[in-house]
């Protein structure tokens, strides 16, 4: 049952609220041109969403909790606990997903500027090469009415 195991409600939760902070984080930033705001929004999500594996000691002598969470997370909690060696892993995963998020953001723009782009050439390559309605003598037709 998805309630009663608490580790998939938390990373559905997780997600969630991530796909809330993106989408606000998007619109906030509506002020910039797509160039820089999709590899923004891309970049912050490669951060949010690169999971690592953690290990926590337990109370018992030589007993350790392992798990999956955010390597933003993970990177946070190193930081704070200054364990250098976990710092270190989980920060380069957490730069990894930032330049995966960036490459991804950069490629949807390539991809929407291109097929943008498209229908305006094909457009105007029609005009330049006179195969239009307008130039086989047809001209322009008036609606009639009855």
């Amino acid at each position: 049952m998805l309630t009663s195991d608490s580790m998939t409600l938390l990373w559905l939760t997780y997600l969630g609220l991530s796909l809330v902070v993106l989408l606000t984080g998007y619109l906030g930033l509506a002020f910039l041109p797509r160039l820089l705001r999709l590899p923004i929004t891309w970049a912050v999500a490669g951060v949010l969403w690169i999971p690592t594996r953690f290990r926590l000691p337990l109370l018992d002598e030589g007993e350790f909790y392992t798990g999956m969470a955010p390597a933003v997370v993970v990177a946070s909690v190193a930081f704070l606990e200054r364990n250098a060696e976990v710092l270190l892993s989980s920060g380069l995963l957490v730069g990894a997903g930032a330049g995966l998020g960036v490459a991804l953001g950069l490629l949807q723009w390539w991809a929407w500027r291109r097929s943008e782009e498209a229908p305006a050439a094909s457009q105007t390559r029609t005009r330049q090469d006179g195969s239009g309605a307008a130039s086989a003598g047809q001209g322009r037709r008036e609606p009639m009415i009855g």
